[in-house]
């Protein structure tokens, strides 16, 4: 049984909660870097990304659905990083991270059991 069967679409999520993380972070890591320009993701395209190069064998990237953020106050070194922002969006997917990642903790513990005839 493919291990899309086994989990369903979490393990997709979690890939593309994973590089968005990486995303988020280099935001925060260049906040006072001038001229940087803020990404983000959009996780249902990325999500449908994701499972597209899975399904075809491909290497899982976002790269194709990144976006660049439109700040609400530009910065005069046309940096558009906004620290609280980038902080709050980066909190918001870790929490969703922790959860998706308990989500298959479980189920591979249920099939764990299973294995063993528990």
């Amino acid at each position: 049984m493919p291990s899309e069967g086994l989990f369903g679409v979490h393990g997709a999520a979690l890939e593309v909660r994973s590089q968005r993380m990486g995303v988020l972070a280099s935001n925060i890591a260049n906040a006072s870097t001038p001229g940087f320009k803020a990404q983000d993701v959009d996780f249902q395209k990325a999500l449908a990304a994701v499972e597209n190069s899975a399904s075809t064998g491909g290497n899982a990237s976002i790269t194709g659905v990144l976006q660049y953020r439109v700040p609400s106050q530009p910065s005069l070194d046309g940096n558009t990083v906004e620290l609280s922002t980038e902080q709050t969006a980066f909190a918001e997917n870790a929490v969703a991270y922790q959860t998706t990642l308990s989500f298959l903790n479980g189920r591979i513990g249920q099939i764990t059991r299973a294995l063993r005839g528990e």
